[in-house]
């Protein structure tokens, strides 16, 4: 998810961050740009969010610094979930054509995009190198849906560095990759959850999709 924060938020963030970190939350603040949603820490309070701000990679360098930090429930003033794949179509630096072939062969999947391409778009900053995955989160549905999803994803993996997550109902995220091999050759599958990650069987996953 995307969270923008209220001034307020910002302003308490900045009292309590790191000197390092305030000109990147300034600059956030004053471009009203996002946070992203990320695993709760152990003793974060139930009237407290947990957030990433991910920084550009370093030009010299390439490394890349995400900063971790937590905010008020209070203090959202908006939320969102995920950029919609259409979104980074339009402004992206990947090759189109087989960009614009996945998005059609997609239509139905509701494909969202997170991580560096989405970044990119939403602040304009250049977060994309051409070692960069285009970091994708599938919601099926249906064990259908899912089947046809993977198939695609593994189709136009061929042309594109996909990554990414499929999102089960509830929020139990598995990397799509490792689920395919794990349908291939049984074995368990690395669940992460806002609050846990966890190991968990194939079956207990498709358990929580409609059969059809």
């Amino acid at each position: 998810m995307l969270v923008w924060l209220e001034d307020a938020g910002w302003n308490a963030v900045q009292a309590t961050t790191e000197p390092q970190h305030k000109a990147a939350f300034k600059l956030w603040q004053s471009q009203s740009w996002p946070l992203i949603v990320r695993r709760a820490d152990a003793d974060a309070a139930h009237d407290e969010i947990c957030l990433g701000l991910p920084l550009p990679p370093d030009e010299d360098t390439g490394a890349k610094v995400r900063i971790s930090l937590r905010a008020q429930v209070r203090h959202i003033r908006k939320t969102t979930g995920a950029m919609e794949l259409a979104a980074v179509l339009q402004s992206s630096s990947t090759e189109r054509a087989p960009l614009a072939a996945l998005e059609r062969d997609a239509a139905g999947m509701h494909l969202r995009v997170y991580g560096s391409h989405a970044m990119e778009v939403i602040t304009g900053l250049p977060y994309v190198s051409p070692t960069s995955d285009i970091d994708l989160l599938f919601h099926p549905a249906s064990l259908r849906h899912l089947e046809e999803g993977v198939a695609t994803l593994s189709r136009h993996a061929a042309r594109l560095p996909l990554d990414g997550e499929i999102v089960f109902p509830g929020g139990a995220a598995v990397s799509w990759k490792e689920w395919q091999m794990a349908v291939a050759n049984p074995a368990k599958v690395m669940v992460k959850e806002l609050h846990a990650v966890r190991l968990a069987d194939t079956a207990s996953l498709l358990a929580l999709l409609e059969p059809a």
